[in-house]
């Protein structure tokens, strides 16, 4: 029944669950934006861990023990709200995005040159850091161990 908590342990396989502890008692972790869910995929049996499939597509060892909420997270359509006006975004903070390219070298790495032109390399921050983001994950995190399969190698599963 959605809304109910139970410990992954007692939640049949294939259902959708959110609201995901890590470690027993702490409080869920996992899976609480709006609209996601998480799949029960598989549970073993011999070492009390349970796989659950992230909404990245990673998946993940968890304890049995640990408590989750079956069914999605509420109110999906979040992402889908019109602001109506420039105003609305800043009233939430948020200050207008200006391109690298329409700024002075100074400014930005993409910024200067004559006329209109590229920014001439790939895209990066205003400080020089790649905009796509680069790899920070420690390759000898402790952490590793629960992952069973990372986003990066289920995308590249799902392309075959």
């Amino acid at each position: 029944m959605p809304g109910n908590a139970f410990k992954l342990r007692d939640i049949p396989v294939g259902v959708e669950i959110h609201n995901i502890e890590l470690t027993p008692g702490k409080g869920g972790q996992l899976v609480r934006s709006a609209g996601t869910f998480a799949t029960m995929m598989r549970r073993e049996a011999e070492d009390g861990y349970c796989i659950v499939k992230l909404p990245s597509g990673e998946q993940r060892y968890v304890r049995g023990e640990c408590m989750a909420t079956v069914g999605s997270v509420g109110n999906k359509d979040h992402h889908n709200r019109k602001l109506g006006k420039a105003g609305a975004n800043r009233w939430r903070g948020r200050r207008p995005v200006v391109r690298g390219v329409a700024m002075n070298p100074v400014d930005h790495p993409h910024g200067g040159g004559e006329g209109k032109s590229s920014g001439g390399r790939p895209s990066s921050t205003p400080w020089g850091k790649p905009t796509k983001g680069y790899r920070t994950r420690k390759k000898k995190k402790d952490s590793n161990k629960f992952i069973h399969l990372s986003r990066h190698n289920a995308k590249r599963k799902r392309k075959r």
